[in-house]
């Protein structure tokens, strides 16, 4: 949800239930103001807009992150991408107090829809990060994922809810991974059991890697090495999309701990998610 929505009850609407900084980006050149429209008729349906006119600059999706249940604020890297030549679509979905699975990637591509015919119908790019990230390589994967995105660069993305599960219930579990353990499956909206064939078949259904093709768009995952979401996530989905036939595909682990969008943050990542995504522009 926007920062700078014109609507004071809107604006309310779409804080709840509460906005995060999720990265501080360093200083980007005449920072550009950002517009927002709406996707659909939910309240969090809305799209920021940053930087140039449409198809006058490679389009940019930012997914942000927040365990699929709160906002977390992007505002600052839209801009920072959008100065350094992107049109940046800083994009809200519903939230699982709002809506249960699959509402969240029916939101994204509903979005990514809305900036097509916005932008002549060329694909855009989509930069997600830790649940947004999920959602981001959901888009690339989801049916013929590259006849909908360009590329797909995922900071930390939980490209499998049921691992997180998973790893959140091992015994001595920190606190992180059973926190998003809890996040997962509210956004199931059931415990996994193999027995129980349509819950099973939503947490596969949730696994990215469950829907891997060759027509699938690039991917670019990246984790650090002490990421309480690991990078098994991205390996085992770049492995499934290699099989598949997608050769444009890489995870990579950089040094530290931080996760999601702090991760630009990391010595080197910004430039290389920028360089990656203007090669594939």
């Amino acid at each position: 949800m926007r920062r700078t929505l014109p609507v004071v009850a809107l604006c309310a609407a779409l804080l709840s239930p509460g906005v995060t900084a999720e990265a501080a980006p360093g200083p980007a050149p005449a920072p550009p103001s950002g517009r927002v429209f709406s996707y659909g008729q939910h309240a969090r349906q809305t799209i920021t807009v940053y930087g140039g006119e449409p198809s006058r600059r490679p389009a940019l999706v930012i997914l942000h992150g927040g365990s699929w249940a709160r906002d977390t604020d992007w505002s600052g890297w839209a801009r920072w991408f959008a100065a350094r030549g992107f049109a940046v679509y800083d994009t809200d979905y519903r939230l699982t107090s709002d809506a249960a699975w699959p509402a969240q990637r029916q939101d994204v591509l509903a979005a990514l829809r809305w900036v097509r015919a916005r932008e002549g119908g060329e694909r855009p790019l989509v930069l997600g990060s830790s649940a947004g990230g999920h959602l981001a390589v959901q888009a690339a994967t989801y049916g013929t994922g590259g006849s909908r995105v360009r590329a797909v660069a995922a900071l930390s993305p939980v490209a499998s809810p049921y691992r997180a599960w998973r790893d959140g219930g091992v015994p001595g579990a920190p606190a992180d991974r059973r926190a998003l353990r809890g996040a997962a499956q509210r956004l199931a909206g059931c415990r996994p059991d193999p027995d129980a064939r349509r819950c099973w078949a939503r947490w596969t259904d949730l696994t990215a890697a469950s829907h891997a093709s060759r027509g699938d768009a690039p991917q670019l995952l990246v984790h650090s090495a002490g990421d309480f979401v690991p990078r098994a996530h991205s390996t085992d989905l770049a492995g499934a999309l290699r099989r598949a036939g997608q050769r444009d595909v890489l995870a990579r682990t950089v040094p530290g701990s931080a996760h999601g969008g702090r991760l630009l943050k990391a010595p080197g990542v910004a430039k290389n998610v920028l360089e990656w995504l203007r090669g594939r522009a």
